[in-house]
């Protein structure tokens, strides 16, 4: 059974998001503030976090980074109040992994931890596999019919990222953010040049699409 650890301030939802959580078939523990969540992190191995934002004395931009200076693996999903893009931003920035604003669906919440734990045993294993394309995340390899594709480390990293959250867009700002180094020269549109060779690298490829979505970034598609 799943374990998944909810930080929520508000006792109410705190106990409703739980329960829902048990009535799915997962073991659900929760905390009222960060400081309590690091206690229970430290007794309880769990497989996800569900975190609200605004929570007194450390709020959940800084307990999402303390988290990921010790596990860079666990799915972490923000729940909050806070609409703007530049929260948004600030959370995936901090190593999140999804994000819901308040009022949430709690059926929507059940589909979004499945995804999040599908795509975290795919990281833990390591190797991606969709059709006849394999990645494999500890040679930074790809092959198609077992035979290899030649790639660069960061064309790797931006295809795995794709594959992994397959129709999920993301903007050239946020793989720049994640694959170049913060003081790179570099501009977003650097990301355009590597799409373009992931594409004609794969172009045999038939399982997979990089889709462009215009004025924002890209996403890839499973066939």
């Amino acid at each position: 059974m799943f374990k998944i650890l909810v930080v929520e301030d508000d006792r109410e939802l705190n106990h409703a998001v739980r329960s829902y959580l048990s009535q799915n078939g997962f073991e659900a523990i929760g905390c009222l503030n960060a400081n309590d969540a690091y206690d229970a992190m430290y007794n309880t191995l769990f497989d996800l976090i569900i975190s609200d934002i605004m929570m007194p004395d450390v709020d959940g931009l800084e307990f999402a980074r303390t988290v990921r200076e010790v596990n860079q693996e666990i799915p972490i999903l923000f729940m909050t109040a806070r609409d703007d893009f530049a929260s948004k931003q600030e959370g995936f920035r901090a190593g999140i992994d999804d994000y819901m604003v308040k009022p949430i669906d709690l059926d929507e919440l059940i589909l979004r931890i499945g995804a999040l734990l599908r795509r975290a045993r795919i990281a833990s294993s390591k190797k991606l596999s969709i059709g006849s394309l394999t990645l494999d995340a500890e040679e930074y390899t790809a092959y198609i019919n077992e035979e290899e594709v030649p790639v660069t480390v960061r064309e790797f990293n931006l295809l795995y990222k794709l594959l992994s959250y397959p129709k999920k867009t993301f903007t050239r700002s946020q793989l720049m953010d994640e694959f170049w180094n913060t003081e790179t020269s570099s501009s977003p549109r650097t990301v355009d040049v590597y799409m373009t060779k992931l594409r004609e690298k794969f172009a045999d490829c038939e399982d997979f699409e990089i889709i462009t979505v215009y004025g924002l970034g890209y996403k890839a598609v499973v066939k």
